[in-house]
């Protein structure tokens, strides 16, 4: 099935992807704008807690049949079964969700307090929180993550606007640094970002062409 023959079904981002094909990875169908918050707990690193920005293309078609009262709204019980399905579809892509300690790959258990919220303006937004399956010391160096679609059929990208918060319990002398690839790519790159982007009504750079945005702590040494 080729990807112009794509339907992107209503109940799920997930079922979507499982139909992709592995060649249809020229465009994304589906925008993305994240915003993360680094968790901390007894001095350690214990997970992400992400909320998650759909475009209004793909929210006009996932709300679909949803309003089970009719009341013209979409509250967080209509909206928890769709809620449920993303985040079991999503366990095969890993959650989108990629996190290092220097080199080494860090494993996330199954995401907790999962829900999705339809606010004023009529976009769809799904918040979770990915804890690790083993936590980091919280100022251990070389502590990255990123949120990216290898495949490129969602376009994933850190909002404009404090993307990234380090939660209670961070040390004082740690930050989120953010190394955007576009910034590599040159002038051409970016305004070729910026006009997808006001297409589209994204709130962040779309990437297009580029490769992940990636999250950093650095931590000042005592």
């Amino acid at each position: 099935m080729r990807a112009a023959n794509l339907i992107v079904p209503a109940l799920a981002l997930a079922a979507s992807l499982c139909v992709l094909p592995a060649s249809a990875n020229a465009h994304p169908h589906v925008w993305v704008t994240v915003k993360a918050t680094v968790l901390y707990k007894n001095a350690a690193i214990t997970g992400l807690q992400e909320a998650w920005t759909f475009d209004e293309f793909y929210t006009a078609t996932a709300i679909e049949g949803l309003d089970k009262n009719g009341d013209g709204k979409y509250d967080r019980q209509e909206l928890a079964p769709l809620a449920q399905v993303n985040v079991d579809g999503l366990k095969e892509f890993s959650y989108f969700t990629f996190a290092k300690l220097g080199d080494k790959d860090l494993k996330f258990n199954p995401p907790v307090d999962y829900w999705l919220e339809h606010t004023d303006d009529g976009i769809l937004t799904l918040h979770f929180t990915l804890p690790l399956a083993q936590p980091v010391l919280a100022d251990a160096p070389e502590f990255t993550f990123s949120v990216n679609d290898p495949s490129y059929f969602i376009a994933f990208s850190l909002a404009k606007d404090h993307p990234v918060k380090l939660g209670a319990g961070a040390p004082p002398g740690c930050v989120a640094a953010i190394h955007d690839p576009l910034e590599e790519e040159g002038s051409d790159a970016q305004a070729l970002n910026q006009a997808f982007s006001g297409v589209l009504g994204a709130s962040g750079s779309v990437n297009i062409g580029g490769g992940a945005e990636t999250v950093a702590v650095h931590c000042a040494k005592s």
